[in-house]
């Protein structure tokens, strides 16, 4: 499994977030309280769905499940003039991004990140960045099925 290595370009998002850790793992909680209120979101840039995570700095450096860092569900969106009653905007920075395309069940996934964080990454040329880490998933996402796929963005920069 090779990522393509891609410079994605700023991204606006609206959506909700929750600070959980690995440990207490909020994300149903996190979905469950955004999807009812997506259609609020009047300015989607497309019907995409983000999954984001904010980490603090040097989070993998000495990893901890129990460790918290803040979970979005999101849309991209165009601008930031309509923001919806208890919603909160994120900026992707510009930067490079290593994405791969996770193929199954969301249940599985686990697998796609232990393949980039144990084999791929300390392989590679890269480290990771202090930026966003993310997933994509549009009209092939189907979370519990087993032809699901999903886009894998792991922010990185040249190992130096």
């Amino acid at each position: 499994m090779q990522p393509v290595i891609k410079t994605l370009t700023e991204k606006k998002l609206i959506g909700h977030s929750i600070e959980m850790s690995f440990i207490e793992n909020k994300t149903f909680q996190l979905w469950s309280g955004f999807m009812p209120k997506r259609k609020e979101i009047k300015n989607a840039a497309n019907a995409n769905l983000y999954s984001l995570e904010v980490y603090n700095e040097n989070h993998f450096d000495n990893f901890d499940p129990k460790e918290s860092f803040e979970k979005w569900a999101a849309v991209e969106v165009s601008d930031f003039e309509n923001i919806p009653e208890e919603m909160k905007t994120l900026i992707i920075p510009t930067g490079l991004y290593a994405v791969f395309l996770h193929l199954g069940p969301a249940t599985e996934a686990h697998k796609t990140y232990h393949h980039i964080f144990a084999e791929w990454l300390p392989n590679s040329e890269y480290v990771v960045d202090e930026r966003p880490h993310f997933a994509v998933m549009d009209e092939k996402y189907k979370k519990d099925d087993p032809n699901s796929e999903e886009e894998v963005w792991i922010p990185i920069k040249n190992r130096n």
